[in-house]
């Protein structure tokens, strides 16, 4: 991506406020279709962000901000680059400041969360928590201004006295931030109690630079016309819209709001096209439907165990598997045009007896996976526990994975998109050769110790965290990337 060098403005717009899990690039690329002029993301740790390599995926054409664990933290394309501010928790300044220079080329701002209440964000001194701290405020906005070459803003909340809040506004305004996003309510509360507004115009009757009216979503906020009525209302140079947002993103349509069903189905789109995980699509569909949730169709989506299913829930089945075709033929054209990339996992591959097998989820009891059903054969059979060994693909970080069980290796031939997902794919490649039940849905098979079910990929809300081994549990070797020396392994969980 092109670095922007363009100054962002924080005069006279509506922006679509970070909030945690709703945020992510669909949610943000539907907002700017419906007339936003600013899109925040979800807030991201500094932490978190400084574990992540920054990764260009040809096959969406997305700039992605990747853990070590593959997940991807930050994902963003061109569509949003000068409209797209960065939202980061953090409570040191340097650790600030080295995320900011991580993600600026590829967005149009640096934010910094100071509002946050959640306990989560509080613990470790980010969020509401900062407002407490002025002269750590002062030390992480200043460092950021001086070490960035984009705008940086903060969000905060008010505080119990307005005295106080103005000391500290005034404060903030010095370190020569371009803008600040004032949530009209204290730390302590929530939606329910009433924003103030009248704190909100003092601070903006105090400043100098743009003041970003928040809070608004509960009371004031119904439809577009409310969005002005709450700038006026708090005289604030521009309006940041959470809630509101999240339940329709039409709320910046001038022409008055779509209907929810078009809002939805435009949403799915987004989310296939730019592969967001299906849980967190699931998510944000939640909170749209809100009371309908109850609805057939908000059953069908409460039952969805993957984007194709939500798709088919919502009538876009033919979608899903139109763009999943045009994502693998762009997937196989890069492969074809970087042939070292498609190469097999580096090793003898003489002796593998391979397959072309994909694993459905669909296909299985909710407690059965084809690693169960392989694991229980080879304790029975009274063999050495099953071996995986994971590799990742560079060009477009799909994993393919080899089981070796009693010496002899097993491997499908189609690489996945996890490797969770690859392992299980393996695991049916040796049972199906072999003539063994692998747990599908009708299928006789022997009774399996009740176990925990294998998630086949990972919810991206938090950290992958490693499950605690079952005796006996299925050994597993470090997974490689492909192309990566001793130093880029990364430890499979």
């Amino acid at each position: 991506m092109i670095v922007n060098s363009l100054s962002l403005c924080y005069h006279n717009k509506l922006i679509l406020a970070p909030m945690v899990r709703v945020g992510t690039l669909p949610m943000r690329l539907l907002a700017l279709d419906y007339g936003a002029d600013i899109v925040y993301c979800e807030e991201l740790i500094d932490l978190k962000m400084l574990q992540c390599k920054r990764v260009v995926n040809e096959v969406l054409s997305t700039v992605d901000f990747v853990a070590p664990d593959d997940r991807v933290v930050f994902r963003t394309c061109e569509r949003e680059q000068n409209k797209v501010v960065f939202q980061m928790g953090t409570s040191d300044a340097e650790r600030a400041l080295a995320v900011a220079r991580l993600v600026e080329n590829d967005v149009a701002g640096i934010d910094v969360n100071m509002g946050c209440p959640k306990e989560y964000s509080t613990k470790g001194g980010m969020g509401a928590a900062l407002l407490s701290d002025p002269d750590k405020i002062e030390k992480i906005l200043s460092t950021l201004v001086k070490g960035t070459h984009k705008p940086v803003t903060c969000k905060i909340r008010i505080l119990p006295s307005l005295e106080d809040t103005l000391n500290l506004v005034k404060r903030i305004e010095r370190t020569g931030i371009s803008a600040i996003a004032v949530h009209g309510r204290n730390q302590e509360e929530r939606p329910q109690h009433p924003v103030s507004c009248d704190v909100i115009r003092a601070i903006a009757e105090t400043l100098s630079i743009p003041v970003i009216a928040n809070g608004g979503s509960h009371d004031h906020i119904q439809q577009h016309l409310d969005i002005e009525d709450f700038r006026q209302a708090t005289a604030a140079s521009s309006v940041m819209v959470a809630r509101a947002a999240m339940w329709n993103p039409s709320i910046f349509l001038k022409d008055g709001l779509r209907p929810l069903e078009e809002v939805m189905q435009k949403y799915i789109k987004y989310a296939v096209q730019y592969d967001n995980h299906y849980t967190n699509t699931k998510y944000c569909l939640c909170q749209m439907l809100r009371e309908q949730l109850e609805s057939p169709q908000g059953r069908l989506l409460h039952a969805a165990q993957s984007s194709q299913e939500i798709c088919e829930a919502f009538g876009l089945g033919a979608f899903y598997e139109e763009t999943i075709r045009e994502l693998d033929a762009r997937r196989a054209d890069l492969l074809a045009k970087t042939p070292e990339a498609a190469e097999e996992p580096a090793e003898d591959t003489s002796g593998i007896i391979k397959m072309a097998i994909k694993f459905d989820r669909r296909a299985y009891p909710p407690q059965i996976t084809p690693k169960m059903c392989l694991l229980e054969w080879c304790r029975r059979e009274k063999l050495p526990q099953p071996v995986y060994e994971t590799v990742q693909r560079p060009i477009d970080r799909m994993f393919c994975s080899v089981v070796t069980v009693a010496e002899q290796k097993y491997q499908s031939t189609l690489w996945d998109k996890s490797k969770k997902l690859a392992e299980q794919t393996a695991a049916i490649v040796c049972l199906r050769s072999q003539g063994l039940p692998e747990g599908r849905l009708g299928e006789e098979s022997p009774s399996l110790n009740k176990r925990k079910r294998e998630a086949p990929d990972q919810d991206p809300g938090g950290l992958r965290v490693q499950e605690p081994a079952l005796p006996g549990e299925i050994c597993k070797k470090p997974f490689v990337t492909l192309g990566s020396n001793e130093n880029n392994l990364q430890e499979g969980c």
